[in-house]
């Protein structure tokens, strides 16, 4: 969770980078009230709600005079139960949210711009599948494509602003160009990147869906310098059964291919991934399936999230597991996830590291590593650095 100065109109974003990217716009379309407090809501969990349902609260305690408005997935599928709080003053549809006419403030004259380490530019938005366990394409409605031509302003913008790096998001966002005129693959999207903006140094892309990686952008993946070493895939489970009932387009198997395709061609490259523990009907076998396959990719950077059934999905029909079992099952994928991690540092100490500062004093390596900076070293800037050390699950 994000959150802007409370001196000046303030912006708080929960869930996905896509709702971080939609955070920055949002926050310069209300830039001009001081007044108003945004919760970018997440709903993809029971947890994001419950976390969603907090941040007002605390928000309205910490700022008792602020305009506190809602938008996001929640705000769209808990709408009745977030415009029944007491302490939100009114909703957002998240269809409208990057509409300036939807927050009823005064234009301002100039649009603040903050120097960024990174841009979030969100090239798509929505969802035409139907997995079993997603809420999502309720609170986000079909798969929207930004058209080439918009995010290469985008891009430009951010690059004015200072950012080092460039991540591309969305909700799906491997179905990126699906309803452009001609279809182009996302692998033309970041080609077309590349290609305009010389001066970029760094390209990352949020969650992919590893059965629509196109062939160009498998290519660019695998020898791009530009684009960093790190892919992170929609897995969700480890064995095919699970992912038959929660309605995948991929395989085990498939996702095994890729990554060892990958891996020869660009060593080094770093696997995250998203898995759901507790699914409807999974046995001790399938969980098993999942933590072996944690081991086998191996999965470096992983968001677990223990299965919670949301209101209107199939999944939400099946047999439940307790929720006791679940949250056991989440912590040993966690634990098991930890185990690769730690490995996967230690293997980093004494290599040569170029790291995006951030202004904590830590950074993030091409491989998503997060390194701890020589004192001073300015926000924005690549450092290179050799970790010798590690500390508190990073490298020092």
């Amino acid at each position: 969770m994000r959150s802007g100065p409370t001196s000046a109109a303030q912006v708080i974003s929960l869930g996905c980078r896509l709702n971080l990217a939609e955070s920055e716009r949002i926050g310069a379309l209300v830039a001009s009230d001081p007044r108003i407090v945004v919760v970018n809501s997440c709903a993809v969990t029971s947890e994001a709600v419950r976390q969603t349902r907090q941040a007002i609260r605390r928000v309205r305690r910490e700022r008792p005079q602020a305009r506190l408005l809602v938008t996001g997935c929640a705000a769209e599928i808990e709408r009745a139960q977030l415009a029944a709080m007491p302490e939100v003053d009114g909703l957002v549809a998240n269809a409208a949210k990057l509409d300036a006419r939807a927050w009823n403030v005064p234009e301002p004259a100039t649009r603040p711009a903050r120097r960024r380490t990174r841009g979030f530019v969100a090239v798509q938005n929505g969802c035409d599948h139907a997995c079993t366990f997603c809420v999502i394409p309720q609170g986000r409605g079909h798969s929207r494509s930004l058209p080439i031509a918009q995010v290469m302003r985008e891009v430009e913008r951010h690059l004015q602003q200072g950012a080092a790096e460039i991540v591309l998001t969305g909700v799906d966002l491997t179905s990126w160009g699906h309803d452009l005129a001609d279809t182009p693959p996302l692998g033309r999207l970041v080609r077309a990147v590349l290609d305009t903006f010389a001066d970029l140094e760094r390209l990352r892309l949020s969650s992919l869906d590893g059965i629509e990686i196109d062939p160009e952008l498998f290519e660019l993946i695998a020898h791009e310098p530009r684009v960093m070493p790190h892919l992170h895939l929609s897995l969700q489970h480890g064995h095919d059964l699970i992912l038959k009932r929660m309605k995948r387009r991929h395989l085990r198997r498939d996702a095994i291919d890729l990554v060892q395709l990958l891996g020869d061609l660009r060593p080094g490259i770093a696997i995250g991934a998203d898995l759901i523990a507790g699914f409807p009907t999974e046995t001790e076998e399938h969980h098993a399936a999942n933590l072996s396959i944690v081991r086998e990719l191996p999965i470096v950077h992983g968001h677990v999230f223990p299965y919670s059934p949301r209101p209107g999905t199939p999944a939400a029909r099946m047999p439940q597991l307790d929720k006791a079992l679940i949250r056991r099952r989440a912590a040993e994928l966690r634990a098991e996830i930890a185990s690769t991690r730690a490995a996967w540092l230690q293997g980093l100490l004494g290599r040569r590291l170029h790291v995006l500062a951030e202004s904590d004093g830590t950074g993030y390596a091409e491989n998503f590593a997060r390194v701890e900076l020589p004192a001073g070293t300015a926000r924005g800037t690549l450092a290179s650095v050799t970790p010798t050390r590690i500390e508190g699950g990073m490298l020092r």
